[in-house]
């Protein structure tokens, strides 16, 4: 556990600095520090708590809430599968779960690249500062976004939208296949913020039927090879 919590330690830094930007946007969702706090330490999911936090303000039902974050928070479904294999047949099912409970992309990298079998108690030792500098991140945000100015309030909103090009960036430079999805969603984005009948639409209605179509179109036209797969791979295997 102790090199859980020594490898944690700079993820949870890194989480403490974009949970507090996240706190703006749930503090203009009116949640108050305690539901902040919160709504991180059970969700450790920028992108999916981004989105959630977005849907609230914007006054989306309760449907619209849970298919955007389904659809946010799917790619920790088969980061979960892939850990999963790693697990020793002697793992019991409730060590399984806790693990599940905070796959994010570092966490799972920490713990995928040690070798051997996947121990539980690495991954419950970089928990505590993970979720610790997430959820406490995201309660002081809320908090300091009530005592600022609001031209600092909205300086650090950007911040936010910094992180999102810092993971769109990379992979858009590398594979031409995602430059021209992220371009055709901003644009499409545009369109139907204009269009007949689905600008009355709610926001996070367009962004449920943007994310599935686009995506689903993208899978069918430029489907990943067995090749490609096998190169992502061993690229990974090299990189632990």
């Amino acid at each position: 556990m102790k090199e859980g919590i020594r490898d944690g330690i700079p993820i949870g830094a890194g989480y403490f600095v974009v949970a507090f930007s996240l706190g703006i946007v749930a503090r203009n969702a009116g949640l108050t520090p305690w539901e902040g706090f919160a709504a991180s330490f059970l969700n450790n999911a920028s992108a999916g708590e981004y989105a959630g936090f977005t849907l609230m303000a914007a006054n989306a039902s309760y449907l619209e809430l849970a298919v955007v974050t389904f659809i946010a928070n799917a790619r920790y479904l088969l980061m979960s599968t892939a850990l999963s294999q790693r697990f020793s047949p002697k793992t019991g099912t409730l060590h399984r779960v806790l693990v599940g409970f905070d796959v994010t992309d570092e966490l799972f990298g920490i713990a995928i690249a040690r070798p051997g079998a996947v121990d539980p108690f690495y991954s419950y030792g970089a928990f505590i500062p993970a979720l610790s500098g997430w959820s406490i991140g995201t309660a002081l945000g809320i908090v300091m976004g009530n005592v600022l100015p609001g031209r600092a309030v909205s300086a650090l909103s950007v911040a936010l939208y910094g992180m999102f090009l810092a993971i769109i960036i990379p992979p858009a430079r590398q594979s031409r296949v995602v430059l021209g999805c992220v371009v055709v969603s901003f644009l499409a984005s545009l369109a139907f913020s204009v269009a007949p009948f689905i600008a009355t639409l709610s926001p996070g209605t367009r962004t449920i039927i943007l994310t599935v179509v686009i995506s689903s179109v993208a899978a069918l036209l430029f489907p990943v090879s067995d090749e490609e797969l096998r190169h992502e791979q061993e690229g990974d295997t090299d990189a632990a």
